[in-house]
């Protein structure tokens, strides 16, 4: 058995197995997710929010809730530490945030656009 994972905004669904952490499904599907620590729950980086059928994902491991803290009780969870367990067909929809160094650029392109406008 399989579970579909779907990554927004970009869209992008794969099928996986269970046990994949959810960091492992991003990579596979060439999803990024940004992380310093390579999934030792170190960095905070690959803090993403997911939503997904009844007992497809692990519970927060003790390390995430200690890294985590408030933030573990608002939906958000660390994708190198949320792993696929379920067994039966499900699916699971991660939230992925937009890079700060993206939304920068993005940023910038836009009020460059706004002051060609003008001329």
């Amino acid at each position: 058995m399989s579970v579909s994972i779907q990554f927004e905004p970009d869209g992008k669904q794969i099928e996986i197995k269970q046990g994949m952490s959810v960091l492992e499904a991003a990579r596979k599907a060439r999803v990024s997710i940004r992380t310093r620590c390579e999934g030792k729950a170190g960095c905070l980086q690959c803090k993403v929010t997911i939503e997904a059928d009844e007992g497809l994902i692990h519970s927060p491991t003790e390390a995430e809730q200690r890294k985590m803290g408030f933030f573990s009780t608002c939906g958000e969870r660390l994708a190198c530490q949320a792993r696929i367990i379920g067994s039966s067909n499900g699916k699971v929809v991660v939230h992925v945030p937009e890079d700060p160094l993206k939304a920068a650029v993005r940023k910038r392109l836009l009020e460059q656009q706004e002051e060609d406008r003008l001329w």
